[in-house]
């Protein structure tokens, strides 16, 4: 890694950049989160310029269904929809792995914001590859819930039209991708090529990426559920968007997120007093408090950054400069921003 990246007024920047301070005392600095600056998207990917090293860029952090979501209208929401005026909005959650010097990108996880979200990869060999309708060198797809597949639907005849590639996720989301239209017909044509991959084995993508699948409990109503481990030449990343609680998870939670480097998990909901009417068995997502109560050693002891993200409409922490965003910060964890990049 050769230096932190710039980052926008008011982000948070990556703890692990700053060696020489106390982790607790850099981000108390970091309290009060103010909004960003109006910009356009190709303002906002240039501020975080890709360089030689791989590396994950944060594409989206939103809930499935975005922010703001349909039909919702309150002071919220409203937020959201001024920050897509502005030309800041956040997507729904995703992010693109970038090999620069290489020209191979990835992307992880299609939303329903990914004709959007990927002019943030601004990378001039990433858009000649669009052109030449061969954007991603393989889609990595988590679950089979709306926000995390239905990007898929661009991909076809009505959108770029892509050339043949691999979509690698778990055998039964392959088997439901082949199997169901509209995704089956990009399958017959031969523009996804659906390529199970085992649990808990390092699978290699090219000469400077591998990547492991684990398996994760979830509302598994169509598919299972993974979080994707990646491995670069000198980091790892996991992605888990989703998971229904940290207890019902087979893993020791705090023990695998200690065995990565940099860590974005679901941050749903900050409680469930956002979403009265409804309860855990329908929304079944650990809440923010109980994350950092579950990860606050590993964080504290610098095992691994923990980074926020999956946040649903109703969360507080989407106030930028609100009280959620201080005690995030305090407590020493990042909240997932759009343009965030993660070197590999």
């Amino acid at each position: 890694m050769t230096g932190s990246p710039p980052r926008l007024p008011g982000q948070q920047e990556s703890p692990f950049s700053t060696q020489l301070m106390d982790r607790r005392s850099f981000v108390s600095g970091l309290a009060t989160v103010a909004a960003f600056p109006a910009s356009s998207l190709s303002a906002l990917a240039r501020t975080f310029p890709a360089a030689g090293e791989v590396h994950a860029l944060v594409l989206g952090t939103a809930q499935d269904a975005g922010f703001p979501q349909i039909g919702c209208y309150t002071d919220r929401c409203n937020y959201g929809r001024e920050l897509w005026a502005e030309g800041r909005p956040r997507f729904v959650s995703s992010i693109a792995l970038i090999e620069p010097d290489a020209q191979r990108f990835y992307l992880v996880d299609a939303t329903p914001d990914i004709t959007h979200q990927i002019d943030l990869i601004d990378d001039d060999g990433f858009r000649r590859r669009a052109a030449e309708r061969r954007p991603f060198d393989g889609i990595f797809l988590t679950h089979a819930h709306i926000g995390h597949y239905s990007g898929l639907d661009v991909l076809g005849n009505e959108g770029i039209g892509m050339a043949e590639t691999p979509l690698f996720c778990t055998p039964r989301m392959a088997e439901f991708i082949s199997s169901n239209q509209p995704w089956r017909f990009l399958v017959d044509q031969g523009r996804l090529v659906p390529t199970p991959i085992p649990f808990d084995t390092w699978h290699r993508l090219d000469d400077n990426l591998e990547v492991q699948l684990w398996k994760v409990p979830h509302r598994d109503e169509f598919a299972d559920t993974v979080g994707f481990v990646f491995r670069g030449p000198s980091r790892t990343l996991l992605f888990l968007p989703d998971i229904n609680g940290w207890h019902l998870w087979d893993k020791d939670a705090a023990e695998a997120v200690a065995s990565v480097d940099v860590a974005l998990l679901d941050a749903s909901f900050w409680s469930m007093d956002e979403m009265p009417g409804r309860s855990m068995d329908d929304l079944p997502h650990p809440l923010i408090l109980q994350t950092m109560d579950t990860f606050q050693s590993v964080v504290d002891d610098r095992l691994a950054e923990v980074v926020l993200t999956h946040i649903n409409n109703s969360n507080p922490a989407l106030d930028d400069g609100g009280p959620q965003q201080a005690e995030i910060a305090r407590r020493g964890f990042t909240l997932a921003r759009e343009g965030m990049r993660f070197e590999l």
